[in-house]
């Protein structure tokens, strides 16, 4: 395998996975993305650009047939590879699909593709095969899964005993898909916003796949082979409980990550959760709930990737950490114009009644009122773009994150997933100021609820009233009790959370009625004790009347009641005994 670097450009019709593979990518050495391409036109016109600067530019072609499930879309891919190989007869290509047809593999090997990985191919093993293939080789799965078996039989323990290499493979195999699964639950367990009927079933699929890993060990572990895990090294004493839970602790931070690696961790941790559903599940309108679910994760996604790219920029730059509070604004704006620009089309125009309207310079004029009323108070930017440019340290919830922790890249997840869904929000305002019933925009974003003009209407009314109880009630109450409220992807949708944070000086700066709602809360507080003391004394008064002293005189006079009708009623029976009497 030669070091030279990997420089390859990805085709995929999928922008999820499109984004995911970049994403993952960016944390390998010596490899580099050149482009990240949707459709087989533009990645054409790409080569044709790097072919007359400098052929060497790439290295490799990975890509998708079409979208591998329609007929057509396969053999326009067959006719693509052929038109790729006629044109850059040298130029390696791996055929990275979700397509398992025997017959179309040996077709694209027949036209000159070198080498075949199905998607979700670990991605060692997927780096490994795209150096291999841009080395010259040919790489395809049925080959390099038999070469892969055959090398694991030649490092597995006992290999001279088949039972005890099959033993093996087996227990690593189930142990990897157990703790794959296990990794899966506890990450579904640290998601705010879950429901306690969801936790209750995740804690219990928890605890049975460490149940299942136990045995797995048990069963499937020699004798020998646990007395030799179990006998400690000769020239290092046993450990003392102290010092083994200690080092194990230390085990369990990575070492420092470059910024690339630890952004990669953390995008790919978004990328996952985005493709959970995106209903919104609290009861704060956003205005990302009037598009259909395809058009807000795209819209998340695109974010995603501007944001990527606005990092990258930064990281070229040389930019200090002391000039990132200052560029705050700047970088949100910078980031919802981008979204905006690539979203809707740079040049797209409507046609309403009889102009031509450009959509976005339409939409880019309302900059103003997007900034105050979203962007410039989405909450830890700073903190966020700190720890992904220049690995600070989370100062989060009255706690201290390590960079490396999984405690971090929590935290750090929670602020980038309300950061996406915040400048989506920004990005559709304006579509909802200017354009809100125009019948394409309706057609080709809002989903089936929002067709009719009277429920357009009733949602819009619904933002504004949010924006009043926000700017008025809501948010001083946020500013006097230190925390900022956030929005995550929780797996039944977007859900909000709240974390602590100081904001005194935000608490200084309240005015009007912001101000008198802190006040009452004040108030509130120092009253609320004394009234709920007074309220319970007054209130076993009233009970020790009503049952004491009017209870009792009900009572009696109930009694002295029920005694006279007895009375009457024996005298009335005396009397009517001595007057039957004969005389």
């Amino acid at each position: 395998m030669s070091d030279r670097p990997l420089k390859l450009l990805l085709i995929d019709q999928d922008p999820i996975f499109r984004l995911g593979l970049r994403v993952a990518l960016e944390a390998i050495p010596n490899l580099e993305a050149i482009a990240v391409v949707e459709t087989d036109t533009v990645s054409l016109q790409i080569l044709a650009e790097i072919a007359e600067k400098d052929p060497n530019q790439v290295n490799l072609v990975v890509l998708e047939f079409g979208n591998s499930r329609s007929t057509t879309s396969q053999q326009l891919g067959l006719q693509f590879c052929r038109q790729l190989r006629a044109l850059y007869p040298n130029l390696p290509i791996l055929l990275l699909s979700s397509i398992q047809e025997q017959g179309l593999l040996l077709a694209a090997k027949s036209i000159g593709v070198n080498g075949y990985c199905p998607k979700g191919t670990p991605l060692p093993e997927l780096v490994a095969a795209m150096q291999e293939v841009a080395d010259g080789g040919s790489c395809w799965f049925q080959d390099r899964e038999a070469i892969i078996t055959a090398n694991s039989s030649l490092l597995t323990p006992n290999s001279s005993f088949p039972f005890s290499k099959l033993r093996n493979n087996l227990r690593l195999s189930g142990i990897a898909n157990i703790d794959a699964t296990l990794a899966a639950v506890t990450t579904q367990l640290q998601t705010p916003g879950l429901p306690v009927l969801d936790r209750a079933i995740l804690a219990g699929q928890r605890r049975e796949l460490l149940a299942a890993r136990w045995l797995l060990n048990q069963l499937l572990v020699s004798p020998q082979e646990r007395q030799k895990e179990q006998i400690p090294v000769a020239d290092e004493p046993p450990l003392t409980p102290l010092f083994s839970s200690a080092i194990q602790q230390r085990q369990t931070v990575s070492p420092l990550l470059s910024p690339g690696t630890l952004q990669s961790a953390l995008f790919t941790s978004c990328v996952t959760k985005l493709q959970l559903p995106l209903r919104n599940v609290t009861d704060i309108p956003l205005e990302i709930d009037i598009f259909r679910e395809d058009k807000k994760r795209e819209l998340l996604y695109l974010i995603l990737q501007k944001l990527a790219e606005q990092l990258d920029e930064l990281r070229t730059s040389q930019i200090e950490i002391n000039q990132l509070h200052e560029l705050k604004n700047t970088l949100i704006r910078d980031l919802w114009q981008a979204a905006i620009i690539d979203f809707f089309g740079k040049f797209s125009r409507i046609k309403i009644v009889n102009q031509n309207i450009e959509i976005v310079n339409l939409l880019l004029q309302n900059i103003e009122v997007v900034q105050r009323d979203i962007l410039n108070i989405i909450p830890l930017v700073d903190e966020l773009y700190s720890y992904l440019l220049f690995q600070t340290e989370l100062n989060i919830d009255n706690n201290s994150y390590p960079v490396v922790s999984a405690e971090a890249n929590s935290q750090a997840l929670m602020i980038l997933e309300n950061l996406l869904i915040q400048v989506a929000n920004g990005v559709v305002q304006p579509l909802l100021n200017y354009l809100a019933d125009v019948e394409e925009i309706k057609q080709n974003f809002y989903g089936r609820q929002f067709i009719s003009t009277r429920e357009i209407e009733r949602f819009r009314n619904d933002l504004s009233w949010k924006y009043r109880l926000k700017n008025y009630i809501n948010e001083p109450k946020a500013v006097f009790e230190s925390r900022y409220d956030l929005f995550v992807i929780a797996p039944r949708g977007i859900a909000n959370t709240s974390v602590y944070a100081p904001r005194n000086q935000e608490l200084v700066k309240l005015s009007n009625i912001p101000l008198v709602v802190t006040l009452l809360l004040e108030f509130s507080d120092a009253i609320a004790p004394r009234l709920k003391s007074l309220l319970a004394v007054f209130g076993s008064g009233i009970v020790f009347i009503l049952t004491q002293i009017v209870g009792r005189g009900l009572g009696l006079i109930g009694r002295g009641i029920l005694q006279g009708i007895g009375s009457v009623s024996s005298v009335e029976k005396n009397f009517r005994r001595n007057s039957d009497r004969p005389k």
